[in-house]
C-alpha cells in the first residue's frame, strides 16, 4: 500500500505542463528538485513610512512604490526601539531590547547573548550563502560587525559621507572621513560637517550608490552558483547628513514641502519624554538649541526627501538587476526601515522617542507564490516578527534561540490581509533623568498607545504614564493618562505581561 501511494505521488509530480496524453512512468525520470528561495533584505536607515505607497503622493519614490506593488505593505508596523543599533539587534536576533537588556548604541549584542544565532547565521546553518553590504549591523560608537553572521567578509561603507571639501571645512578628506567613521570610539569621533550637501556628482560618489553597485555585482555572481543566497543590503540614506546628488534635490519644490503642524510636546507629557535637536545639532549650521529658523526647517525637510529619493533610485537599480537576471520569481524581498523619524513634529528631530513618528516603520514583503500584488494590511506587526516570518517562508523550522525569540510569523497575514497575529505592538526607549535610568516601555494598539516610565524592576506605583488616543488625537497633542484611569489600568495590565530587562552597562 505504501509503495502504491509513493508511486502515485511521483507520477503526479512528473506530468508535463504541455499536457501528455498518457501517464509517465514513475521509474523513467527523477522527481524535480525543490528550489529554496533566495532572500534579499533591503534595510534603510531612518526611513519613515512617508512615500507614495504610504499615501504621501508628493514624495518621489517610484522604486519603493513598485516594490510595494509587487507584494504586501504593512501600514501599522513598529520598531522595537527607535535607535539604530538596538533596532538592528532586534531584527537580526529576533529579540526585543526589553528581553536582552541592550538599549545602547555601543553595547555589542554578543556581550549579552554570546551564543545567539542571528537571522543570516540561521540561514547559513541551513545551506544559504549569507552576504552583507553597507549598514546592516550598526558599526561604530564602540559597536562592531558580527563575523559569525556571514559566509564571506562583511563589506561596510560610510554613513557620514561628503564629497565637497567645504562641507567639512577642509578638515577631512573623503578617505580620512571613511577611516574615522570606522573607528570604535565615541560619537564625537565620527566626522561631522554640514547637515546637507548637494553636488553635481554620479550616484556612486556617495555610499548608497556604491552599496547598490556591490549588491548588483553579488547578484550577478549568485546566479552562477547552485546555492540560494541571503543578501542583506543596508542603505544609509536618508540618515544625516542629507547628502545626495543635486538631481535628487531638484525633484522637489521646497516651497511645496509640508511643514510640521504641531511643533510643541504633548500637553501633560513628562518633560523627559520628548527631545529637541539631539543628533541634528551635531551638524552645521544647526544651532545647539531650538528654535530653528523657518528657512532652515524647510531646507532640512528638503534634504531628507532628496536623500530618500537618492536611496530609492539605488533600490531601483538592484530590483532592475534582479529582474534582468531572472531571479525575481525565486527571491523573497523584504524592505525594512530601522525606525521612524521626526521632522520637527513636537519640536523633535531624528528619532529617540516613544512617539508615533519615531516608532512607526515601513515594512514591505514580496514572497512569490504567497503574497498577492498590491496588497496591504493594518495588522499590528513589529521588527522582531521578521525573523520567524522569513524562516517559515523559506520552509525552515521555527527558530527557537538560544536567544529569546519574541516575534511571531507574519505568514498568516501574507496569505490573508485581513488576518492578524497580535493585538498590540511593543516598544521601548530609555531615558536618563535626575540620576535614574528610566525605561519608557510602550504598547501600541490599533487605537491607543500607553507609555510607562519607571526604573526597571521598580514598583508600578513609581511609574509615570502617557496615554494617547489616535482616533481622536492622531497628532498626540494631549496626554490622557490622568483623565482615563480605567483605560490606563486595562492597558497597563497588558504592558505588565512584557519583560523589562535592566539595561546592560557599557
Amino acid at each position: 500500500m505504501m509503495k502504491l501511494m509513493c508511486t502515485r505521488r511521483i507520477k503526479a509530480s512528473l506530468l508535463l505542463a504541455a499536457g501528455l496524453a498518457g501517464l509517465v512512468s514513475a521509474q523513467s525520470q527523477p522527481a524535480p528538485a525543490i528550489r529554496r528561495p533566495n532572500i534579499l533584505l533591503l534595510l534603510v536607515d531612518d526611513l519613515k513610512p512617508s512615500f507614495n505607497a504610504y499615501g504621501e503622493a508628493w514624495v518621489h519614490s517610484p522604486n519603493l512604490d513598485r516594490l510595494a506593488a509587487r507584494g504586501m505593505r504593512f501600514d501599522m508596523a513598529y520598531c522595537n526601539q527607535a535607535v539604530c543599533a538596538p533596532s538592528r539587534n532586534n531584527l537580526l536576533t529576533g529579540a526585543r531590547s526589553t528581553s536582552t537588556g541592550i538599549y545602547s548604541l555601543g553595547y555589542h549584542f554578543r556581550r549579552a547573548l554570546p551564543d545567539a544565532v542571528t537571522l543570516p547565521q540561521y540561514f547559513m546553518q541551513h545551506g544559504w550563502r549569507a552576504e552583507g553590504i553597507g549598514k546592516v549591523f550598526h558599526i561604530g560608537h564602540g559597536n562592531v560587525n558580527d563575523e559569525l553572521s556571514w559566509s564571506v567578509p562583511f563589506l561596510p561603507d560610510k554613513v557620514i559621507d561628503y564629497v565637497l571639501p567645504e562641507s567639512t571645512g577642509g578638515e577631512l578628506t573623503r578617505e580620512e572621513a571613511y577611516f574615522s567613521n570606522q573607528k570604535l570610539g565615541q560619537n564625537r569621533s565620527l566626522p561631522r560637517g554640514a547637515a546637507w550637501e548637494k553636488a553635481d556628482v554620479p550616484d556612486d560618489a556617495y555610499a548608497d550608490g556604491r552599496i547598490a553597485n556591490e549588491g548588483i555585482r553579488r547578484l550577478e555572481q549568485a546566479r552562477e552558483r547552485d546555492q540560494p543566497f541571503f543578501l542583506a543590503l543596508g542603505f544609509t540614506k536618508p540618515h544625516l547628513p542629507f547628502c545626495a546628488p543635486r538631481k535628487y534635490w531638484d525633484l522637489y519644490d521646497p516651497a511645496k514641502l509640508p511643514l510640521p503642524s504641531v511643533t510643541v510636546p504633548p500637553v501633560g507629557a513628562p518633560s523627559y519624554a520628548g527631545k529637541t535637536l539631539g543628533e541634528l545639532n551635531q551638524y552645521k549650521p544647526v544651532p545647539d538649541r531650538p528654535p530653528l529658523e523657518a528657512e532652515l526647517v524647510r531646507t532640512l525637510i528638503h534634504g531628507y526627501y532628496a536623500a530618500l529619493s537618492f536611496m530609492d533610485a539605488q533600490i531601483g537599480r538592484v530590483l532592475d538587476t534582479l529582474d534582468a537576471l531572472g531571479l525575481t520569481e525565486d527571491t523573497i524581498i523584504i524592505l525594512w526601515g530601522d525606525h521612524g523619524y521626526h521632522l520637527g513634529d513636537h519640536g523633535a528631530w531624528t528619532k529617540h522617542t516613544n512617539y508615533e513618528q519615531a516608532n512607526r516603520i515601513p515594512i514591505i514583503i514580496v514572497a512569490p507564490g504567497v503574497t498577492r500584488p498590491n496588497t496591504s494590511s493594518r495588522a499590528l506587526v513589529e521588527t522582531v516578527d521578521l525573523y520567524p516570518t522569513l524562516a517559515e517562508l523559506a520552509g525552515l523550522p521555527a527558530p527557537v534561540g538560544p536567544q529569546p525569540m519574541d516575534g511571531k510569523s507574519l505568514a498568516p497575514i501574507l496569505k490573508d490581509p485581513t488576518a492578524s497575529v497580535k493585538d498590540h505592538a511593543y516598544h521601548v526607549f530609555p531615558r536618563g533623568f535626575r540620576g535614574k535610568r528610566l525605561l519608557g516601555r510602550a504598547i501600541r494598539t490599533s487605537r491607543y498607545r500607553l507609555v510607562e516610565w519607571k526604573e526597571a524592576g521598580a514598583p508600578t506605583a513609581t511609574a509615570e504614564y502617557e496615554l494617547y488616543d489616535y482616533f481622536e488625537d492622531p497628532l498626540e497633542t494631549v496626554n490622557l493618562a490622568a483623565d482615563q484611569p480605567a483605560l490606563l489600568a486595562r492597558l497597563a495590565a497588558v504592558l505588565a505581561q512584557h519583560p523589562e530587562a535592566v539595561p546592560s552597562r557599557d
